[in-house]
Order: structure tokens, then C-alpha cells, then sequence
């Protein structure tokens, strides 16, 4: 009987996890596409992949050419999410 309510609570542990890294990565890709968006369609990134020092890059980049409207927290967001999306 412990052991069956262990292997339960792992589980809704784990699902919970699950659920947690699907709304964060809801609320990145929102991020992205609103940022993003803004100057470029959102399928010009999507179309590309590269390593997260490119993506990294990449945002710097964009951040240069607006500057004030990514802030630092927002890039590292939106560089995780193409990483994790379009990463190689």
C-alpha cells in the first residue's frame, strides 16, 4: 500500500511539472510573438534554426535595433523559448 502511494504522489509530482513547463512555455511563446512581432512576422524566425548562442545573438541583435522595448529579462525568455522551439 506505501509503495502504490508513492508511485501515485511521483506521479501527480511529475504531471504537476508537466503542467507548470507548459504554461511557462505558453506564456514564452506569447512573449515572443508580441515582442517579435512588432517589427517582423513571427514566421521569419521560426523558419530558422540555431544553436541558443545563435538565438542569443539574434535577440541581442533585435534588442539593438529597439532599444527599450525587450527588456534583459524578456530576451533571456524569448532566447529560451526559440532555443527549446527552433534549437539545434
Amino acid at each position: 500500500m506505501k509503495k502504490l502511494l508513492a508511485v501515485v504522489l511521483m506521479s501527480t509530482f511529475a504531471l504537476a511539472g508537466t503542467f507548470a513547463f507548459s504554461a511557462s512555455n505558453a506564456d514564452a511563446k506569447a512573449l515572443f510573438e508580441e515582442k517579435c512581432g512588432l517589427c517582423h512576422s513571427i514566421d521569419r524566425p521560426l523558419a530558422k534554426n540555431k544553436d541558443h548562442e545563435g538565438w542569443k545573438r539574434t535577440v541581442d541583435r533585435m534588442m539593438k535595433k529597439n532599444p527599450g522595448h525587450i527588456s534583459e529579462a524578456e530576451a533571456k525568455t524569448i532566447t529560451e523559448y526559440l532555443a527549446a522551439e527552433r534549437g539545434m
